[in-house]
């Protein structure tokens, strides 16, 4: 039998650890690149849902004040209740109900205009002071009974 002789071979894991590192570190590239952008995007959904959420609570409680407006023995004041306890329980912040054509002096079959607005920087979950300020509105025209 021939003798057999002894060498020595390199350690398998050697080749495999240095590529391993390598991952890691253009993992940790590639995790550093993305998570800004990863960032911006969900803020940036938060921001625009609340902004929905807040154009959304306007119009309901636009419809729900000059529901109560145009009713035949419908007041302002009570108009105004209506869209305030609706504006107040859904949180809107610095918000201005309007009736531009009053409701009292309004015969029937005569228009009734309601317009609900309020600011974004204030209604703001997250970035309020640093997205620029602008007023969201919802107006509503409705025969009085």
């Amino acid at each position: 039998m021939p003798k057999m002789t002894s060498f020595r071979r390199p350690p398998k894991c050697h080749g495999r650890y240095r590529r391993r590192r390598t991952r890691r570190g253009v993992a940790a590239v590639e995790f550093a690149v993305c998570l800004p952008i990863l960032v911006l995007l969900v803020f940036g959904s938060i921001e625009a849902s609340s902004f929905i959420f807040l154009k959304q609570s306007l119009s309901v409680a636009c419809y729900e004040g000059i529901r109560e407006a145009a009713k035949d023995d419908g007041t302002e004041a009570d108009a105004r209740a209506r869209a305030q306890a609706i504006l107040d329980s859904r949180g809107v912040n610095d918000y201005a109900i309007d009736f531009p054509s009053g409701v009292e002096a309004l015969g029937r079959g005569d228009q009734v205009v309601c317009q609900v607005t309020a600011p974004t920087n204030t209604n703001s979950p997250l970035a309020g002071q640093w997205i620029t300020n602008r007023n969201l509105t919802a107006s509503v025209v409705m025969l009085r009974e």
